[in-house]
C-alpha cells in the first residue's frame, strides 16, 4: 500500500512539473490600447504595453487577471512600445499591482507634448525600480523559450533582410508615401517573434512611411503566421506593400468598440493573399456589419466592453490555436 501511494504521489508531481509545450500568447482587451502578454514554455514572460491608466484600475486589474491565469507570479520584460496614453499610461498602476522585472523601450521619449511628456515622467520612476534595456532594431529581445527580434524602433528599421526573408516586393511600385509622422507611434518598438516554424509579428503603432521601410523595396521581414494590426487596424498605417508581403495565416485586431477598425485597413487586411482567419477584439461600431469579422471571431460584441480577450496557442510545427474568450470557441490553423 504503501509503494503504491508512494508511486502515486510520485506521478502527480511530474504532472504538476510537466513543461509547458506551447507559447501562449493573450491579446488582453483594454479598450482599443495594447496589452500582449506572451509566456514561453519556459516559463518566462514579456508584456508588451499595458493600456490605458484610470477607469478604476481597469486595464491593469485585466492584466493581473490575466497573468496569474498564466501561472505568473511576475512579469520578466515590460515592454514598452511607445509613449502613448493607450500603451505607456498604465504601467505605473500595473506596477503597483503586479511585480515588473525588466524594462524595454526605445528609450527616453521623443514627441514635444505636454501629454506625452507627462505620460514619460510618471514611467520614468517606475522604470528606475527594475532594470532597463533599451533596444535598437536588429537586437534580440532575451525572451528564454522564444526567439525575438526588434524590427523598429524610434523611427528606425533594421537595415538587412531577416533570414529567408529578402524578397524583391512587386507592390512597391505602386506605394505611396503619406505626409511623416513626427509623433510616437512612428517611433514604435516592434519585434518579430520566432517560436520553432510559428512567426508572429507585432510592429506596435508605428505608421505608413516606417511600415514602407520594412517593406521596400525588398519584404525585409518575411511572412508570419499571426500578424497584431499595427495601430489598432487605423487607416494612418497598414500599407498594402506592408501586409500583403507578410501575407499573415491569421490577423488580430487589438482595436475597441470606437477606436481603430478603419475600413479601409481593414479591407486591405481582409484582401491578404494568405489570410484565413481574422479576430478582432472589439466589434467596430462604425463600421457597420460588412468592415468588421463573423461575430464568431470577435471578443467583445458590445460598446461598454466586457474585457474578454483572445488566447492564442503556438506549437512548434507552425501550428495554433485561438480561443474565444467571450464564447470559448476556438479555432486551429
Amino acid at each position: 500500500m504503501m509503494l503504491r501511494i508512494a508511486a502515486l504521489l510520485l506521478c502527480s508531481m511530474a504532472a504538476l512539473a510537466a513543461p509547458r509545450e506551447t507559447l501562449d500568447i493573450y491579446f488582453i482587451d483594454v479598450e482599443g490600447g495594447q496589452a500582449t502578454l506572451i509566456v514561453t514554455p519556459a516559463g518566462e514572460s514579456m508584456l508588451v504595453d499595458a493600456g490605458w491608466p484610470g477607469f478604476e484600475g481597469r486595464d491593469s486589474d485585466r492584466i493581473v487577471r490575466t497573468a496569474r491565469k498564466a501561472g505568473l507570479k511576475q512579469i520578466d520584460y515590460m515592454l514598452v512600445t511607445h509613449y502613448h496614453l493607450d500603451h505607456v499610461g498604465g504601467v505605473p498602476e500595473l506596477a503597483a499591482k503586479f511585480p515588473l522585472v525588466t524594462f524595454i523601450d526605445h528609450g527616453d521619449n521623443t514627441e514635444a507634448n505636454p501629454s506625452t511628456e507627462k505620460l514619460a515622467a510618471a514611467y520614468y520612476p517606475v522604470r528606475a525600480k527594475g532594470k532597463h534595456l533599451v533596444v535598437r532594431p536588429g537586437d534580440k529581445i532575451p525572451l528564454r523559450g522564444a526567439d525575438v527580434t526588434v524590427v523598429c524602433a524610434r523611427g528606425q528599421v533594421i537595415d538587412k533582410a531577416l533570414p529567408g526573408a529578402g524578397r524583391p516586393n512587386p507592390l512597391c511600385e505602386a506605394a505611396e508615401r503619406k505626409k511623416d509622422d513626427p509623433t510616437e507611434n512612428a517611433r514604435s518598438v516592434g519585434f518579430l517573434l520566432k517560436f520553432g516554424k510559428f512567426r508572429f509579428a507585432n510592429l506596435g503603432d508605428i505608421t505608413w512611411n516606417t511600415e514602407l521601410g520594412l517593406a521596400c523595396p525588398v519584404n525585409k521581414l518575411g511572412m508570419v503566421d499571426v500578424y497584431l494590426t499595427t495601430h489598432h487596424g487605423l487607416d494612418a498605417s497598414g500599407p498594402p506593400q506592408l501586409i500583403h508581403a507578410l501575407a499573415p495565416r491569421v490577423a488580430i485586431m487589438n482595436n475597441g468598440a470606437k477606436k481603430g477598425g478603419s475600413p479601409a485597413a481593414w479591407k486591405i487586411l481582409h484582401d491578404s493573399p494568405r489570410l484565413k482567419g481574422f479576430w478582432q477584439l472589439h466589434y467596430t461600431l462604425a463600421a457597420g456589419p460588412e468592415h468588421n469579422t463573423a461575430e464568431t471571431y470577435i471578443a467583445n460584441m458590445t460598446a461598454e466592453g466586457c474585457g474578454y480577450g483572445l488566447h492564442l496557442a503556438a506549437r512548434k510545427d507552425g501550428s495554433f490555436t485561438i480561443t474565444n474568450e467571450r464564447t470559448g470557441y476556438q479555432e486551429t490553423y
